[in-house]
This record gives structure tokens, C-alpha cells and sequence, in this order.
């Protein structure tokens, strides 16, 4: 089925479900990188694949998040699944870590710009969370064709090493990288800026240049082994720490060696897993409507996200349209802030408000319960279902800018954790205001319901229109074929780009999760988050008293 066309209830069962299936079934494809012939390649050539590395390095039955899986996968004419490499968050000796590996299978690992964004955005978390990082490097470096996107500019490939130099100097950021295949160019300075490089013998070439350049540079003729081997730079050049004969051996020794990291004390106490939720995941399929527009119980879709103690709402008679409270995620704390939906009575006013919408009473509540929480030093979980702030007489006199200025300048101050999870709408300044992007989270999940846009298609095609429908309407006149197709295809556009995928292919989020991984990857995420006293504030912060 097409992107943004599972509207309404199938013989499977809710809409949630259908699209769930799409977001599994667009994943296996992608998981199989540059498909089965080049997969029996890389075993041909005695290398395991980048998801069978990953796999090999983390702690088994522990849950894996994969950062950008569906970044680029509707580009390149899908020549480019995953970007060409494997990001992502797991655990390895019993620790959080971020896995950065570069997948051979697709055009040899080359790097595509995207291929940047992914590895920045790993980095970043790695920095922002201040956990180990591992690179498997497997590239033939630049992919040729894009280099303009992926060479030059602020947020080029240079940023990498930029980072690179960042954690080792100043963050303490433990990086540990293993090559595993070719590391040529530009791309060889990612391991070089690590802390312990690992080299695998007969298959792993580490060099500024490979033979055909130097051939082409000098004139010598040279094989590659010869030049940048594992035995050459464990022995020769010491710019290898470590030589093993495998790819299993490869990461066995990575795996000890995280093991032997040494672990600092944690800023707040976090119990293991292990906790109950108040309802079960399975429920989100049905709590959550065919049908985005209409209502639904948002209680209930908390209950499947936090432990049997559920919510301890804060000023639950107030504001009721924003959900606040405190309670535990798999025994991690956590404050959340959630939209509620439907129409909404609240004691004393006139009429009811609009769920999903931010008013003047709202934004000052949800300022203030983040500011506590800031206090309290514990982590924010946003739970986005927003379609804007309120617009009219009565909302700009009541002062909806300055209370919606409080509650961006809350968020956005904050120095806490905040993680975020789109459950249906993520519209206008609302979406801003419940941690968007720019705002810099540590993590952005989605459910595959997720619709991420300034509006919605239907208010999309009246502020485009109104004034020609008007016009019409007072001619006593309907619109005719031609303008009936350009209100389609407007509302067609705006659904395909604001389905949850189209935003996960643009890195708008970090992973689209289904209901049953919502709970378990915020876990993970928590915990990794929370390896960092802060300030959690933009890509990394220096600690204080290193410059």
C-alpha cells in the first residue's frame, strides 16, 4: 500500500495495524541492505554484514534501537537503503552504546550525504549521553556521483572528525573503532581520532590512499595488504592497536574491551528493568482511533507506557487539555507532558476547549511543571498529539504569546533529558512547543500514526483556496474540474508528507516504533540518556572547567 492510504479500518483490523505492517514490511527490505547477491559476497569474502556484526557485538534478547533506518529509503530510486550504514543504540556487556557500521552491501559502503547525517546524528547522541561509541568500519569512502553533498559545507563529512576530537579531548567519550573492510581517504581519520583501533587480517585496509592512487600519485605499484594492512599498521606504523584474525574475533575483542571501560557513578540511582506496565502494548491498537481526527482516551495510551503506578497528575482539574505528571518507565522516573483529545470541560469556563490544542492556561501550566521537574532533576517525556496553539480575539488577549514564549523558553532550558514520542499530530508552533526538533531532544521516537506537518491537508487546502471558494460563493457558483484537482493534489501532497515515514526518510525522527517497542526502546533511551548529569542542551556541552 502507498504512503499516507491506510485512512480507514481493513478486514487485518485498526488502522494502527495496517500501517504498522507497511513500517515492518518497508523495514525487512531495507534490512536487507544491497540485497541477498551482494550479502553472499560479503560472506565470500570471508566478512560478516554489518547487521550480523551488530548483532554479534551486542548483549543478546536486549532491545536495539535503530536510529534512521528509513532515512533516503524513498530516494536514489532505492539504491540507497539505510543510507548505506547502520546506526543505532543497544546494550554491550551490559552497558548502553551507540553502534555506527557501515553496510558493504550498499555500493561498498560509500558515504551518500545522508550517510553523513546518520553518523553525526550517532555521534551527537554518543556526546549527548555521554556513552561509548563503536565504528565498524567497512567503505570505500565517498560515494563519488554526491560528493557535493557529502564533502563540503558545516555539517560535512569534516564534522565527523570534528566530533571525533571533541570526545576524545574534552568528553571523555570512550571510541573504540574496528576495520573491518576497506577505510580509505578522508574516512581512514574516523578510526585515527578513536581511542583503540581494532584491524582484521586479510580482509581490513586502512590508508589516505589505496594502490590505483598511489600508482596514479607516484608511479609505485603496491598491493593493498602491503600498504595499509592489518599487520602493517599493528607492526610497522603503530597507528593499529590490535590484530585478530576475524570478524568474530573482532568483536569478541571489541566486546572485552568495552567490558574492561571503566564505568563512572551514576548522577541518579536507576533501577534494572524489569518493571510492569499498567496496561498492556497491545491495547495502543485499539485505544488509538481509525480515524486521527477523532478522540480517544489518552490515560489510557500512558497506562501502556508507564508502570502500575501510573500517573501522578499534576494539577489534573486545571488545563486539562495538557497532561501532566510524574511516574516510572520500567522503573526509570519520568515527568510527562501529553496532549489530551476531544472536547475538553474545564471548571469555570464557558465552553469547553479543544484537545490537542495549547491555550494561555495550558502553556502556563506545562511551563511550570517543567521548570519543577528541571528542579527535580528528572528526565521529560513528551507525548506529542498537538495541532497548534489557539488563534482568535479571545485567545491573543488573553496573552497566548507571552504564556506560549513561557512554555518554549521552559522546554527549551531545560537541562534535563527530554525524549519525545509522536503518537498522531505534531502541527504548527504546538509541535515546537512539545520538544520538536530543533529543539534538540535526545530522542525522537514516532508510531507509525505520527503526522508531522504545519497543518493538516484540509486547512491546508482553505488557506490556499478560501479566497476563490468565497469569490465563487457569492457568484452563486461551484468549483469547477480544474480547481477541484489542484485542491486534490494539494491534499494529497500533504498526506503523503506527513505520514511518519516521510519523516523518518528526512531524519525528522529517530525511529518509527511500533506499540510493542514504544515502552521497551524508551527504556533503553532513558538509560542512556541518564549516563549524563547535563546540561542536556544542544549537540554536546562542554564540561565545566575544561577550556
Amino acid at each position: 500500500m502507498a504512503e499516507g492510504t491506510a485512512e480507514k479500518e481493513t478486514a487485518e483490523g485498526p488502522r494502527l495495524r495496517t500501517l504498522a505492517a507497511e513500517v515492518e514490511e518497508l523495514r525487512e527490505r531495507l534490512r536487507q541492505g544491497g540485497g541477498p547477491r551482494r550479502i553472499e559476497k560479503q560472506h565470500q569474502q570471508g566478512k560478516l554484514t554489518a547487521r550480523e556484526r551488530i548483532e554479534r557485538l551486542l548483549d543478546p534478547d536486549e532491545p536495539f534501537v535503530e536510529v534512521g533506518l528509513l532515512v533516503a529509503h524513498d530516494q536514489y530510486d532505492g539504491e540507497a537503503p539505510g543510507a548505506g550504514v547502520v546506526t543505532g543504540v543497544g546494550r554491550a556487556e551490559g552497558r548502553e552504546v551507540v553502534v555506527v557500521a557501515n553496510d558493504a552491501t550498499v555500493k561498498a559502503g560509500s558515504w551518500w550525504p545522508e550517510t553523513i547525517t546518520k553518523m553525526l546524528r550517532a555521534q551527537e547522541i554518543a556526546m549527548r549521553c555521554r556513552i561509548p561509541i563503536v565504528y565498524l568500519v567497512d567503505s570505500a569512502g565517498v560515494n563519488l556521483p554526491y560528493q557535493g553533498g557529502v564533502f563540503p559545507g558545516q555539517y560535512g563529512a569534516a564534522r565527523i572528525f570534528y566530533y571525533n576530537s571533541i570526545m576524545r579531548r574534552y568528553l571523555r567519550v570512550p571510541q573504540l573503532a574496528a576495520v573491518m573492510g576497506p577505510c580509505i581517504a578522508g574516512g581512514a581519520y574516523l578510526p585515527a581520532l578513536s581511542d583503540t583501533i581494532v584491524m582484521v587480517e586479510g580482509t581490513s585496509f586502512m590508508g589516505l590512499g589505496g594502490p590505483n592512487l598511489v600508482k596514479g600519485a607516484t608511479g609505485q605499484t603496491v598491493d593493498s595488504e602491503e600498504l595499509g594492512g592489518a599487520q602493517v599498521h599493528t607492526e610497522v606504523s603503530g597507528v593499529a592497536h590490535y590484530k585478530v584474525p576475524d570478524d568474530d574475533a573482532c568483536l569478541e575483542k571489541l566486546r572485552r574491551l568495552i567490558r574492561e571501560l571503566p564505568r563512572e557513578k551514576l548522577p541518579v540511582e536507576v533501577p534494572a528493568p524489569g518493571a510492569s506496565p499498567a496496561r498492556p502494548a497491545e491495547e495502543i491498537y485499539q485505544i488509538l482511533p481509525d480515524d486521527h481526527r477523532q478522540p480517544y482516551e489518552m490515560h489510557h495510551f500512558l497506562e501502556c507506557l508507564l508502570d502500575d503506578d501510573g500517573l501522578e497528575e499534576f494539577q489534573p482539574g486545571h488545563a486539562k487539555e495538557m497532561i501532566c505528571g510524574t511516574g516510572f518507565i520500567d522503573g526509570v522516573p519520568v515527568g510527562v507532558i501529553a496532549n489530551a483529545r476531544g472536547l475538553i470541560k474545564n471548571p469555570g469556563a464557558d465552553r469547553p476547549n479543544f484537545g490537542g490544542i495549547v491555550y494561555t492556561e495550558s502553556a502556563e501550566k506545562v511551563a511550570y511543571f517543567i521548570e519543577t521537574m528541571n528542579r527535580q532533576r528528572r528526565p521529560l517525556l513528551f507525548v506529542q498529539d498537538v495541532s497548534g496553539f489557539m488563534v482568535g480575539p479571545e485567545a491573543e488577549h488573553s496573552g497566548i504569546i507571552r504564556a506560549g514564549a513561557q512554555f518554549v523558553e521552559a522546554m527549551a532550558t531545560a537541562t534535563v533529558p527530554k525524549l519525545v514520542l509522536t503518537v498522531n499530530h505534531a502541527s504548527g508552533a504546538g509541535y515546537y512547543a512539545m520538544a520538536g526538533q530543533g529543539f534538540d531532544p535526545d530522542f525522537i521516537l514516532s508510531l507509525p500514526t505520527g503526522r508531522m506537518g504545519v497543518m493538516e491537508g484540509e486547512s491546508a487546502v482553505m488557506a490556499l483556496f478560501s479566497a476563490q471558494l468565497d469569490k465563487l460563493k457569492e457568484e452563486g457558483l461551484v468549483p469547477d474540474e480544474d480547481l477541484r484537482t489542484r485542491m486534490d493534489d494539494v491534499r494529497d501532497e500533504y498526506e503523503r508528507q506527513l505520514d511518519a515515514r516521510f519523516a523518518a526518510a528526512r531524519g525528522f525522527v529517530d525511529e518509527v516504533v511500533l506499540p510493542e517497542e514504544v515502552r521497551p526502546s524508551l527504556s533503553l533511551l532513558l538509560r542512556a540518556a541518564l549516563q549524563n548529569p547535563g546540561p542536556h542542551l544542544g549537540p554536546f556541552s562542554l564540561p565545566e572547567g575544561v577550556v
